[in-house]
């Protein structure tokens, strides 16, 4: 049996997905050099929309986006493109919608988690952070000795005799 990925794409979610998606349109204004049909033919959503889910979920970059989903400039293009109209919050709210008729989500009551940002007193409990810990300027100098210092001045390694 074979071995379901996580960012496949099912017919029953593309079936949700696909009405959501923004058709890109000719603009009556601007003067166009080929005839509308013309030039190399658009990737197609669906191949489109799995590639944006194999990105986010994997979290792999742009560019490292494997070749059986195209070109991953096209795939970013498109990206951007969907963002600005607006898809995926459309497809935000109507999973919510769906969410909300499964299993009823309590709107009047709702909780947001305020852990964003440090602790005031952090520092007095713990410490200072581990990457400082064995800095030169941060230790103490032992009692009777003398601070650390090269032999010879850096101005005056340059300085032939």
């Amino acid at each position: 049996m074979p071995q379901i990925k996580s960012w496949t794409v099912s017919d029953a979610f593309w079936a949700k997905v696909e009405p959501l998606i923004p058709f890109p349109e000719r603009s009556a204004d601007r003067l166009y050099l080929r005839k509308p049909g013309g030039g190399r033919k658009p990737m197609p959503p669906r191949q489109i929309f799995s590639a944006i889910v194999y990105v986010l979920r994997t979290g792999c970059q742009w560019k490292a986006l494997p070749r059986e989903f195209g070109s991953a400039s096209a795939v970013h293009l498109h990206f951007q493109k969907w963002q600005q109209a607006g898809f995926f919050l459309r497809l935000w709210q109507a999973g919510l919608a769906e969410y909300d008729e499964m299993e009823a989500i309590a709107w009047n009551w709702q909780s947001i988690d305020g852990a964003m940002h440090k602790a005031p007193l952090a520092t007095e409990c713990v410490g200072p952070n581990p990457t400082d810990r064995g800095k030169k300027w941060a230790q103490t100098k032992p009692a009777g000795r003398r601070d650390w210092r090269p032999a010879i001045d850096r101005r005056q390694r340059r300085k032939h005799a």
